[in-house]
């Protein structure tokens, strides 16, 4: 009787852990599908900066290390893990609010029907890029309950899954920007 009860008892906990396996399989699939879509919108975002920089460029010649800056950020992306993409796009948005307060100085580049057309796309991009956010962290903040929760945190190391970093909003991003009328 004792034999069936262990055995019972060892069932139990083989069925719970490949349950348990399976959730963190399902979940970290899932952050990588929220980042993936994130990356599609930081990638257009990429896509798009060069043609700004180029037009603002054209207004702004003195501003030489900040575009300088941009472009080298661009050029390094495709090589970078998961974390190193969340720490540079940081970088980068600091970089893009430096560009967009030039233009404040420059009214003829503010009429300029190119740089309206690609800052209203950059627009469009960074609120996808805010609503991608938002879902990647979503899961992340679900995935990562999963991973830091106890018991499942024990299962987590044995299987190799560790938390996952979120999107923050940097210092810079946090401040109200002035506009100067």
């Amino acid at each position: 009787m004792l034999f069936y009860i262990v055995i019972g008892i060892l069932l139990i906990i083989f069925v719970y852990i490949l349950i348990l396996y399976n959730a963190f399989v399902r979940l970290n699939n899932k952050v990588d599908e929220a980042f993936s879509t994130m990356d599609v919108y930081l990638k257009k975002r990429w896509d798009i900066i060069p043609n700004i920089v180029e037009t603002v460029k054209s207004y702004a010649k003195y501003e030489k290390d900040t575009f300088e800056n941009v472009i080298q950020l661009r050029n390094n992306y495709d090589n970078l893990s998961d974390e190193e993409k969340i720490k540079i796009n940081e970088s980068l948005s600091n970089n893009v609010n430096k560009i967009m307060i030039l233009v404040e100085s420059y009214p003829d580049l503010k009429a300029n029907e190119n740089f309206k057309n690609l800052s209203n796309q950059l627009v469009k991009i960074e609120d996808d890029i805010a609503n991608a956010r938002k879902y990647y962290n979503g899961t992340v903040r679900i995935y990562n309950n999963k991973v830091e929760m106890f018991p499942n945190n024990i299962f987590a190391k044995l299987f190799g899954y560790k938390s996952k970093l979120m999107f923050m909003a940097t210092v810079n991003e946090r401040k109200n920007i002035k506009i100067n009328l």
